[in-house]
């Protein structure tokens, strides 16, 4: 059928009940951890406010990174902690007098609570079947409650899972938008994972979730636009692959970047070998860039980004 769902297999696991391996869930630590990220215009003695709210709320922390940007004059840190008796409430609650004292634009989040992530696909399912593999297999801290696709190809894989598969198709393309804004609406999703999703998303979508849509493509841009990058890329004789992965924008493959990788290559290697070694190192990098994203490492700096690794 067209625009509809396809019910599943029973589902090979039940991700509600897995512990995932993330270093953010500590099995023995009966406390519940936060994260904390922020920036603002750079002043002396930030760390120490923090620290200071910290100790006075019976906080410890467990891990914190912190960096000065000389040319915005701005400054970033994510502190990850134990909070003690607190809620994520009454912790929030305790810093908005410090986040306004300092003009911080800040987010706190409980590290149990793990994001919902809509992934979407097109026929390319290489990063798709690597995200669902490290997702069953304990390490990527995040929920997948459906699948995406203008093809119908990737469905048993979904359904394998016990996930939910929506073919969209997009021969009517305000229609499909609507749909899947719904989707995000009803599922109360996070962000959104572009697994080799070969359509371009509207306005509406981009601007409903900024800095939560993560795009994979290989690196040969600017150069090799359009189709077949890699016999372009062969035909060039590079000596270097790469992908990247960003954030979305209106602006095409324009977003803020937040991981890319490379491989050597040489004389010797076809367009199939270049193809085979760029979706390897593909895989690698959405799945370095979403789990960044789960774990909250990331922070936008104007078009750029601030990534605690």
């Amino acid at each position: 059928m067209a625009n509809g769902w396809f019910n599943g297999l029973p589902p090979v696991f039940n991700s509600d009940k897995l512990l995932q391996s993330s270093p953010l869930i500590h099995p023995s630590s009966q406390l519940l951890e936060f994260i904390l990220n922020f920036s603002c215009p750079d002043r002396a003695g930030l760390v120490r406010t923090v620290s200071n709210w910290l100790f006075d709320e019976g906080c410890n922390i467990i891990d914190s990174d912190q960096f000065r940007d000389s040319s915005s004059g701005r400054f970033f840190m994510r502190v990850h902690f134990n909070g003690g008796d607190n809620s994520r409430g009454g912790l929030s609650e305790s810093f908005t007098n410090i986040a306004i004292a300092n003009e911080m634009s800040w987010e706190l989040w409980s590290t149990d609570e793990k994001p919902e992530v809509l992934i979407m696909v097109s026929k390319q399912d290489h990063c798709l079947i690597d995200l669902l593999y490290r997702n069953k297999n304990k390490e990527l801290p995040i929920n997948i409650p459906l699948v995406v696709s203008n093809h119908r190809d990737t469905y048993s894989l979904t359904a394998a899972e016990g996930i939910d598969f929506l073919h969209l198709s997009t021969d009517d393309k305000p229609a499909m938008e609507r749909q899947l804004i719904a989707e995000i609406e009803r599922r109360k999703i996070d962000f959104i994972v572009l697994a080799r999703y070969m359509q371009i998303l509207g306005p509406n979508i981009c601007n409903l979730l900024p800095g939560r849509i993560i795009n994979i493509h290989h690196s040969f841009l600017p150069g090799f636009k359009g189709a077949r990058p890699y016999r372009q890329a062969f035909d060039r004789g590079v000596k270097l692959i790469g992908a990247t992965a960003h954030y979305v924008t209106s602006d095409l493959d324009e977003g803020p970047i937040i991981e890319q990788g490379i491989e050597r290559v040489d004389h010797r290697m076809d367009t199939k070998q270049l193809s085979a070694v760029g979706r390897d190192i593909e895989r690698i990098v959405l799945a370095k860039a979403v789990r960044y994203q789960a774990e909250h490492r990331i922070l936008l700096n104007g078009n750029r980004t601030v990534v605690f690794q």
